[in-house]
Order: structure tokens, then sequence, then C-alpha cells
């Protein structure tokens, strides 16, 4: 049996991904996502955490904003990104290391909480990673974007962004489930306003309400017709 590996396509695709250096686009949506971790994180323990997937570090640099996390430790399958990462110097970042997409190389229950913000939907193998993300944390923080809305075409088509999987409220959280995970806390939020803004302008500004309105007094409906961001917070189920 081949060993689970990331494709070389994919790998290609990511190795100068972040060579721009700081994305003020990635920065406004880090906002956000890191919104989402404290939501759902606060009440756990938090000593030590792993971003798996880190890309340019702009949600590790948040987390030491905010002091959420005494040492915080990166991995990402991109050399652009590590690059981008340690001319950050995150204060708080006690590791930062280049890995295979797959393979976790820390030991069990090594983290508190592993974080895999906008990643799933970019891998080959989510229920490899996702395993590997429990091994090493006890908790396991997953966002990705819920773009199975009825507006997906129905032909494949690969592109810069990279994503492959495409998921639903309903699907993502099936999907941690049948790794073994039990999910403690789900939500569905918004991309930051300023993020609109900044891509589109007024035009942005009314699609965020829109997109807002609807969430909040259709929340099905609107995840049906928009795409928006879904976050889980997961812990290991433990053998009994």
């Amino acid at each position: 049996m081949n060993e689970i590996k990331i494709s070389d396509y994919l790998k290609d695709n990511y190795e100068d991904y972040y060579e721009e250096g700081d994305s003020e686009w990635r920065r406004l949506g880090a906002l956000g996502k890191t919104d989402n971790i404290v939501s759902l994180c606060s009440n756990l323990p938090r000593s030590t955490i792993l971003e798996i997937g880190a890309g340019e570090g702009s949600i590790l640099k948040r987390l030491s904003e905010l002091h959420f996390g005494d040492e915080l430790y990166a991995l990402e399958i991109s050399s652009s990104g590590i690059e981008t990462i340690k001319a950050k110097e995150i204060p708080q970042l006690a590791e930062c290391k280049i890995f295979d997409g797959y393979h976790v190389p820390y030991d069990n229950d090594r983290f508190d909480i592993a974080i895999m913000s906008h990643v799933i939907e970019h891998v080959e193998y989510p229920r490899q990673l996702l395993y590997e993300a429990s091994r090493v944390a006890r908790y396991v923080f997953i966002e990705v974007p819920l773009e199975d809305t009825i507006r997906l075409s129905s032909d494949f088509v690969f592109d810069r962004v990279g994503h492959i999987n495409f998921y639903s409220p309903k699907t993502i959280r099936r999907l941690v489930q049948s790794c073994n995970l039990r999910v403690l806390g789900q939500i569905t939020t918004n991309p930051p306003r300023r993020a609109y803004t900044y891509e589109k302008g007024r035009k942005g500004l009314i699609n965020y309400y829109t997109k807002e309105v609807l969430r909040r007094m259709l929340p099905r409906l609107a995840t049906e017709l928009f795409t928006y961001h879904g976050a889980l917070v997961c812990e290991r189920k433990v053998s009994q």
C-alpha cells in the first residue's frame, strides 16, 4: 500500500503561495477566524496550541495579540509560509516548522488544542489529518468555508485557491464524528465586514448585510444559498 502523502500538484501549488509576504486580506479574514477560536475554545485548557496548516501566520499573530495560549506552534507545508511566519516575530511562537501535510511530527497528547482553520477543504485525505490532530491534542478546532450550496457547480475545476472538498454544516459535522471526535460546539459565521468592504467597497457592504440578516433570521436557508464559515470544536473520544 502506498504511503499517504500530499500530491505533487498540490505541493507545487502552495510552495510559493505566500511569497508576497503579509496579505491585508488574509489579516482581515484572520480576525473573524480568531474570534471563532476564542468563542468556542475559551473554556478549554490552552497552555499549548498547535496550528496545523498555519499559512502565513495571521491567526497565530492574532492569538498572540489576544494572549490566547502560552505557547504557540505552527506547521505548514509551504516554505514561503514558514518564512512569512518567522518574519512576523510572534512573541508566543515557540516553534514553526515545515511538515509533509499529513504526519504531525509531535508525540501523543503534546498539545491542549490543535487548530485547523481553512485547511480540511484543501487536503486529499482529510480523515488522516483529523486523526493526527486528535492524536497530538485532546481538543481539535476545525473551520471550513461552507461552499456546498445550491450555487456550487456540478463539475469540479481546480484553481489557485486549491479547495478540493466542499462542505455544508451537516457534512463537516459528520466528517469529524466519523474520526472518533465528539462535537462540543458548532457555529456558522460570516467573515468580518471589513473583509467584504476591502474587496468590493459599497457592494461588499451590501453583500455582508444581506448575508448577515439571512443568517440570523433563516440560518438553514442562508447556508443553502450563500457561503459562510463553519467552525467546530471537538474532543477526542476516550476508549472505554
